[in-house]
């Protein structure tokens, strides 16, 4: 039994070794779920109960069995795999800062700024015009707007954080970011909450997350005059699966584009606490909440200049969890200091679930690049998953990977491209309801 117990874990580690060195496609070059043998019984394993699409649950096992504790019970000198996961629509259904911000709203619990425009570097005159005109002057600065009655202010701010423009059609956002950093309007939420404490923002979407876990799928609520999803369900998938990371000794971390403070007051109802939750985070000053924006790498604190999205993700990934410093953090890695698996479902978490070494898994949304590089499968380890709530019917025609299937750093639009710079084919919409 020792001999062949011996003979197993050597196997499972030249598996990996083979992996991280870049000589094959591990997923593709293993056969299909390793068959339980006396010593895999003890492994952590995914629930059979719980429905995934085709062999993804195989594909997935297969990754934890050979990087997990199972085959390497004491951890090299990189220590243990690391997975990560974006939140929204990957972990749960539907979005936990609309929600927020929702419940927020409804409630009359966003302060009047001193100055809209000063809430964005990026904020138009247009903007701060049509939020000066709906939201009113005579509620004094740093008291709560009425947005509960008041239609016309809150939907400027739900027109601006969704579509980035204001109710009568003009841009609220202009000037120069860098499009693979960050979104504006993805900022403006946080910055939103400015001049409110922690406490206040954790109650606001402890209660947000009440109300939209009560809610049955499908539920809306109107805002405003916009409806949007009302309610959020924990993905069972998803839950077990970092449930069985974890188990396998994976180190597991939520790394989101909402609050920081907001992704904490969810990320617990996974089993992941708050030193492995990372999300936008807000500068402080006397114990509130401010517009400003922590960094990364060599990117000072700003206004939102970073967020953890898309290369930002990747950024914070490597600053926070491999401790890599300064414009290092920015580029890709070596396998040693990548993640084993990353989770994702838009363009926004193209870059760190690209970066995974072992599954790259992939909640159709029907996102250009992501989707682009999930179908094309350069490395045979992306795993593709309709939704397991609602999911999408087929995208019609094909994605447009070719041509304008990638955003650059100014916006602009251009192909989608594997590592060794060749394009990516347009690809068919093949894995969804």
């Amino acid at each position: 039994m020792r001999t062949r117990h011996a003979l197993a874990l050597g196997l499972a580690a030249a598996a990996t070794v083979s992996a991280l060195a870049g000589t094959g496609p591990a997923v593709a070059a293993t056969p299909a779920h390793p068959a339980k043998t006396p010593e895999r019984t003890s492994c952590p394993q995914l629930s059979t109960k719980i429905k995934w699409y085709g062999d993804n649950r195989a594909k997935i096992q297969r990754m934890i069995d050979e990087r997990g504790s199972c085959s390497h019970p004491k951890p090299g000198p990189e220590g243990r795999p690391v997975a990560a996961f974006d939140w929204d629509n990957t972990v749960v259904k539907n979005d936990i800062s609309d929600a927020t911000l929702a419940w927020s709203l409804r409630h009359d619990k966003i302060l009047r700024p001193r100055s809209w425009k000063a809430t964005s570097p990026w904020m138009t005159t247009a903007a701060d015009r049509a939020l000066t005109k709906a939201c009113g002057t005579s509620v004094p600065v740093g008291r709560p707007l009425r947005t509960s009655k008041n239609a016309a202010c809150a939907d400027e701010i739900m027109e601006i954080r969704g579509k980035a423009r204001t109710m009568d059609g003009k841009a609220a956002f202009a000037g120069e970011w860098n499009h693979r950093r960050t979104k504006p309007e993805y900022a403006w939420i946080p910055q939103l909450f400015a001049g409110l404490t922690p406490a206040q923002v954790t109650s606001y979407a402890k209660q947000a997350r009440a109300e939209n876990l009560a809610a049955p799928i499908g539920a809306k609520q109107t805002v405003g005059t916009h409806q949007l999803a009302g309610y959020i369900r924990y993905y069972d998938q998803q839950k077990d699966l970092i449930r069985t990371l974890k188990a396998a000794g994976f180190r597991v971390y939520i790394v989101s584009a909402s609050s920081e403070t907001i992704a904490e007051a969810w990320s617990g109802g996974v089993g992941v606490d708050r030193a492995h939750t990372i999300g936008v985070r807000s500068l402080m000053k006397n114990g509130r909440f401010t517009t400003g924006i922590r960094g990364c790498g060599d990117v000072k604190d700003g206004h939102g200049e970073v967020l953890p999205y898309m290369d930002g993700k990747r950024c914070l990934i490597n600053q926070e969890i491999f401790k890599i410093k300064g414009a290092e953090a920015w580029r890709f890695q070596d396998p040693a200091h990548r993640i084993a698996l990353g989770g994702g479902d838009a363009n926004t978490d193209v870059t760190f679930v690209n970066d995974a070494t072992g599954v790259h898994l992939a909640i159709n949304r029907n996102q250009p690049e992501l989707m682009c590089r999930g179908y094309d499968n350069a490395d045979g380890r992306w795993v593709v998953n309709p939704m397991f709530i609602e999911p999408l019917p087929q995208k019609p025609g094909t994605y447009p990977c070719a041509t304008t299937g990638y955003t650059n750093t100014d916006g602009g639009p251009g192909p989608v491209r594997r590592p060794d710079g060749t394009v990516v084919p347009d690809q068919r919409d093949r894995i969804h309801a």
